[in-house]
């Protein structure tokens, strides 16, 4: 019997493999944002982006943790993309965001309450990303 596609255990047949596909998936999502950045702009590139954010998050929580559960995945990275978003209403990260280009792209610099609801599609598209990519293993075997 297949196990349902959002549970762990549909992600439990190749940590190898889970790994590998997500360093994939992460790199084709970073292309995607840098993609975004050259062709788009004004808020299609800003809250495109933000999701891709929470998407690279997804992946690299699979990345780190192969058996983890796709909604348990997607919740956490929406948890810290949106609790990079609420330590904004301090000045931490605009004060690292001056004085380094990582740190820019990663914290950002001010806080924008819209940017909470891109996160959680971002999120919603990272689940289904894992849970396809599980799916599709599930039935190989």
């Amino acid at each position: 019997m297949t196990p349902p596609s959002g549970t762990r255990a549909a992600l439990d047949a190749d940590p190898a493999r889970t790994r590998l596909t997500a360093a994939a998936a992460a790199l084709v999502t970073v292309g995607a944002g840098l993609g975004l950045r050259a062709t788009a702009g004004g808020e299609v590139a800003k809250y495109g982006g933000d999701a891709l954010y929470t998407l690279l998050l997804s992946v690299l929580v699979v990345l780190v943790a192969p058996r983890v559960a796709p909604l348990t995945a997607g919740g956490v990275a929406l948890a810290v993309s949106w609790g990079v978003e609420f330590l904004q209403l301090s000045d931490l990260p605009a004060e690292l965001s001056r004085h380094s280009t990582a740190a820019r792209l990663v914290l950002g610099s001010t806080f924008n309450a819209p940017d909470l609801f891109w996160y959680a599609v971002g999120a919603v598209a990272g689940r289904l990303v894992v849970t396809g990519v599980s799916s599709r293993r599930a039935r190989r075997r």
